[in-house]
């Protein structure tokens, strides 16, 4: 089974793009999203899958995607569509495949054991192709901890609201509280298990200031990037998801004091009138290896 390498993108801002549009995919790499979702679900018409589908795999052959992250959302695995995606695009060596609608482990046990063949049938590393899940129906929810589980290769714990909404017959709102459990569970499950989380798309691409708000919000929960379906929500994204100067220059404090105080044997100290202990030292760590992903 593959292990889970160190991530190599922040993952602060996952742009959906339609894969059946060559045009949009060829405008990514002046993009700066640090992930790019090839669509082949939702963003796809039926009568057009197939043709997104040879679209996504030439694209990803072919086009200089300028390092950013190169993603596929594949059919829903209840889908007709799903099988011929899942052998088509993996052929075509992605960053990573996003499933729709995960609602157990046993889907990605079996869509693991698929990626296993195709990379030792190209001789590639075990687990280069990783594994990003929407959780976006009520039973996927009950299901997280069997889920996060799953296979190694799982990177990340993707949050669709517009989904789970409508699968509990929610209304949404404004606050959101109505997918605020959801919400909450996701990126609860993905902190348990060591995975990234991700937050919900903000559907209304004119307000940038609500979906300002709303990234602040998924941020303070502890999600650490958030999906955009329109390329003018990257930027307030990935101001919201780096850390700020003061947040480096504080947490870089921290941890010199922590090694001070650790050479005299101490564990616990205050800093600024407040007591410092591991958890906080594992959340200062974690700042700066986020920071450093983010790049200057």
């Amino acid at each position: 089974m593959p292990g889970k390498p160190t991530p190599k993108s922040p993952r602060r801002s996952l742009l959906f793009t339609p894969g059946d549009s060559r045009r949009k995919i060829n405008k990514i790499k002046d993009l700066a999203a640090d992930a790019i979702i090839l669509d082949l679900e939702d963003a796809v018409a039926v009568s057009v899958k197939e043709t997104a589908r040879q679209i996504v795999c030439q694209a990803l052959i072919n086009v200089d995607f300028a390092g950013t992250e190169r993603l596929v959302r594949l059919n829903s695995p209840a889908t007709a569509f799903f099988s011929a995606d899942l052998t088509a695009v993996s052929r075509a060596k992605p960053d990573g495949l996003i499933i729709p609608k995960v609602e157990s482990s046993a889907v990605l046990e079996q869509i693991d054991a698929a990626l296993t063949e195709t990379e030792l049938a190209h001789n590639w590393q075990d687990g280069t192709i990783r594994l990003l899940v929407l959780i976006e129906t009520a039973l996927g929810i009950m299901n997280l901890k069997e889920i996060a589980q799953s296979t190694p290769r799982l990177d990340a714990l993707l949050f669709g609201a517009e989904d789970l909404a409508a699968d509990v017959g929610a209304v949404r709102s404004q606050l959101g509280t109505e997918i605020f459990y959801g919400r909450s569970v996701v990126v609860t499950a993905a902190a348990a298990y060591d995975l990234q989380a991700i937050d919900t798309v903000f559907v209304d691409v004119r307000d940038l200031e609500g979906l300002k708000e709303d990234a602040i919000l998924a941020r303070s929960m502890g999600y650490r990037g958030k999906m955009a379906i329109h390329p003018d929500q990257i930027a307030a994204i990935n101001d919201v998801f780096s850390p700020t100067r003061a947040e480096i220059a504080k947490a870089q404090q921290l941890l010199e004091q922590a090694a001070l105080h650790h050479d005299s044997g101490s564990g616990v100290f205050t800093l600024d009138g407040r007591m410092i202990d591991a958890p906080m030292i594992r959340s200062a760590e974690s700042l700066l290896e986020r920071a450093r992903l983010c790049g200057p």
